[in-house]
């Protein structure tokens, strides 16, 4: 570039006039990005080093076409894209969409410091980095984070996610994003269960799986000791624990013998030996029993080794134990029953498992809290 085609340029960049600016735009394209190959790293510096200067006398129209005009030309002027990044939402947001000039720190550095809207272009971008993901979970309203989770090119890491999982139960829209995502671990989805709508629930129950070493993992930290053990009276429910677990000790605990008892209405030894023979404890049974929802007994049921003519006969015990003499329709029990057939026995017990965990989590929480 000559040197009076930089004194023109400056003449046009200090000038007002609607002319001067169209002007300006079109020798910034033709100068510095359509014939940018030819400069020298030199040129090239100082190339940058006028832009950022003409950025700051030059009206938002014109900054917002040099944005739009990097992105289209993939101009390679790092500095001159931070700066434009960082301006006003209208004018940065093909960059903070697009740009590939922008790393990490650049973009994290804005998600800090900008606005939402900002963050809400940023979440949109192809392949977001763990680390600009967790940033915008920190920093972002439930507007970006739904943003991002929607973006499947957004590689988000198990921390975040977990968060976000727990974050599910109070922000209803998070649920269904999440239970959508690829890279959603299945202890996570099955976490998610317990306050998620009957269909993102049979939507967990027959899309995720639990991953083997999860499973495993959680068997090892499973509470195998019941309520029993920690309770001195003798109510209903810890007198059917000591029961099933003898029975059980002996070999004589049977899902007829529970069957039997639900039909005597003898609740609290149907739940302790449903538990028993899933290797959960009282309190993950009875919460399973009392989900009006029935899709976690049949995890249950499926788990302990029921086959389907037996869960048939077993459900419609636990409703009418439930709920009374109330009715469910002929759709809701075969709706059940899909569901039932549905799921495998592998994924029902690593259902169980993940459930335990969770309980048993609860449980030391409410413990530290009682004697604190």
């Amino acid at each position: 570039m000559s040197g009076e085609q930089l004194k023109q340029l400056l003449l046009l960049a200090r000038s007002k006039s609607v002319d001067a600016r169209a002007r300006l735009v079109e020798n910034i394209t033709d100068l510095f990005l359509s014939d940018q190959g030819r400069l020298s790293e030199h040129e090239r510096a100082l190339m940058s080093d006028i832009l950022g200067k003409l950025i700051g006398q030059v009206e938002a129209d014109i900054r917002k076409e040099l944005a739009e005009t990097m992105v289209r030309a993939g101009v390679d002027f790092p500095d001159i894209a931070r700066l434009l990044a960082n301006d006003e939402v209208e004018i940065a947001r093909p960059l903070l969409e697009r740009s590939h000039l922008l790393q990490d720190p650049d973009l994290i550095e804005i998600i800090r410091m900008r606005t939402d809207e900002h963050r809400m272009s940023i979440a949109m971008r192809d392949e977001l980095s763990e680390a600009v993901s967790n940033a915008l979970v920190e920093y972002g309203s439930e507007d970006v984070i739904e943003t991002l989770l929607n973006n499947h090119d957004a590689n988000i890491s198990k921390r975040a996610m977990e968060y976000l999982v727990a974050e599910s139960r109070r922000v209803d829209r998070f649920q269904e994003p999440l239970l959508l995502r690829a890279d959603l671990p299945g202890d996570l989805a099955y976490r998610m269960y317990w306050w998620v709508s009957a269909a993102l629930r049979k939507r967990i129950l027959t899309e995720f799986d639990i991953d083997p070493v999860v499973l495993e993992q959680a068997v090892k930290r499973a509470v195998s000791t019941t309520i029993v053990d920690h309770q001195q009276n003798e109510s209903a429910y810890v007198r059917a624990q000591k029961l099933v677990r003898r029975m059980a000790e002996n070999g004589e605990l049977s899902i007829q013998f529970l069957i039997n008892s639900l039909r005597q209405q003898r609740i609290a030894v149907f739940v302790a030996g449903m538990g028993e023979l899933g290797n959960v404890d009282f309190r993950t049974a009875w919460r399973i029993f009392s989900d009006r929802g029935g899709e976690s007994f049949a995890i249950l049921a499926k788990a302990v080794g029921v086959d389907r003519s037996q869960f048939t006969s077993i459900f419609l015990l636990v409703v009418q134990a439930r709920e009374g003499a109330t009715v469910k329709s002929p759709g809701f029990l075969k709706e059940i029953l899909a569901l039932f057939d549905a799921i495998t026995e592998e994924n029902a017990k690593g259902a169980l498992q993940v459930w335990q965990r969770d309980s048993a989590y609860q449980a030391a929480i409410e413990e530290l809290d009682r004697v604190g």
